[in-house]
């Protein structure tokens, strides 16, 4: 919104200032903190009042999450509250792709809000079907996929393109929505899994979606495509502003969910967040990096099918408990221990990530 105070300008101006999208990128960033900071003590007060006994805690679970017993859930809202207000404020409102990826933020942020709300409400870990919530996000990222694709260049529109290997492309045709699909539901559902302890979620996801900034950016700039020999996504650089709004709501977020947590993410932030990740990944495409950025995500999502895929043809369990982070619970390692780790390999593989764009 505020980029259109450059028709103010005569190019040697504060107004001037607007055009660039790093500048409004920061300005993102401190909206987003700064939400999170105003609104996050009175919606938690508003959560604890309203949830009562807050969010079920899994009776199979670790028994040291029977203390977080009556802390509330929902607190996804304060991140997708700061992130939207944040995007609509300083990106280009004419730009596709922020459409694209607020368009996948606000609906899986919804169906977690749906889910967070029966269980509250019910006192039940079953939450909505899943199936449901199945459809409903395979809907979504299908209309994405699709979206994304129209807005392609034609040489990359249903292609899926491959880091390191600069030319490599692959034609995908008619099976590239339902690829984009995969990516967008598996990274919701991936990031979903990881939100088990106070902080562990939301800070891999922080620097996911700052790797995959800097690469959207570098995308959408084609002196920079020409330098790393990437390929050139026009418009893609105004998802720096978005993923500027995720880290600044997350820190805002964090603040209040480090451990001892006074809020839970909830599903509506895991599934919105997630999704996010995924919708930027297609949009730039760079999913097979998205992959790698978000590895520890892909970790956790493994863990748990390995598990169950391992015990029901044997009847016995891989990991004392799925997701793998509950299994180190299990081994007798500290909430904290297991967080800050976890974080220690996040910003790795987004380093890793991150290499993709110059190794050619």
């Amino acid at each position: 919104m505020l980029y259109w105070l450059t028709e103010l300008s005569d190019g040697g101006d504060v107004f001037n200032l607007f055009r660039y999208i790093t500048f409004r990128a920061g300005g993102a960033f401190l909206t987003a903190l700064l939400f999170g900071f105003l609104f996050g003590p009175p919606l938690i007060n508003v959560l604890r009042k309203r949830q009562g006994k807050g969010q079920p805690i899994r009776s199979d679970g670790p028994e040291t999450h029977f203390v977080k017993a009556g802390t509330p859930t929902m607190g996804g809202l304060l991140i997708i509250g700061a992130l939207v207000t944040s995007t609509l404020l300083w990106a280009r409102l004419d730009n596709p792709f922020v459409w694209i990826v607020l368009f996948v933020t606000m609906s899986y942020a919804a169906i977690g809000f749906a889910d967070d709300y029966a269980k509250v409400t019910k006192q039940s870990t079953a939450g909505v079907s899943g199936r449901v919530r199945l459809l409903l996000g395979l809907v979504i990222a299908g209309i994405a996929g699709w979206w994304a694709a129209a807005y392609h260049p034609d040489a990359l529109a249903y292609h899926l393109a491959f880091p390191v290997f600069k030319d490599a492309l692959l034609n995908l045709g008619l099976f590239f929505v339902p690829f984009a699909v995969i990516v967008i539901v598996g990274a919701a559902n991936a990031v979903n899994l990881t939100d088990g302890l106070d902080g562990l979620a939301i800070m891999p996801v922080m620097i996911a979606a700052s790797a995959l900034g800097v690469i959207a950016y570098a995308v959408g700039r084609v002196d920079f495509t020409e330098y790393l020999d990437v390929h050139y996504v026009p418009g893609t650089g105004e998802i720096l502003i978005f993923t500027a709004g995720i880290v600044g709501g997350g820190l805002g977020f964090l603040w209040y969910n480090a451990p001892p947590a006074a809020v839970f993410m909830g599903d509506t932030g895991s599934l919105a967040l997630g999704g996010a990740l995924g919708a930027i990944a297609v949009s730039t495409k760079h999913e097979i990096v998205l992959a790698i950025v978000g590895g520890l995500f892909v970790v956790e999502a493994l863990s748990v099918i390995i598990q169950v895929l391992y015990f029901k043809r044997t009847g016995k369990r891989v990991f004392l408990m799925a997701p793998i982070h509950h299994h180190y619970e299990k081994k007798g390692w500290a909430e904290p221990q297991i967080v800050i780790r976890f974080w220690i390999i996040s910003l790795i593989l987004a380093i890793i990530g991150l290499a993709t764009l110059k190794v050619r």
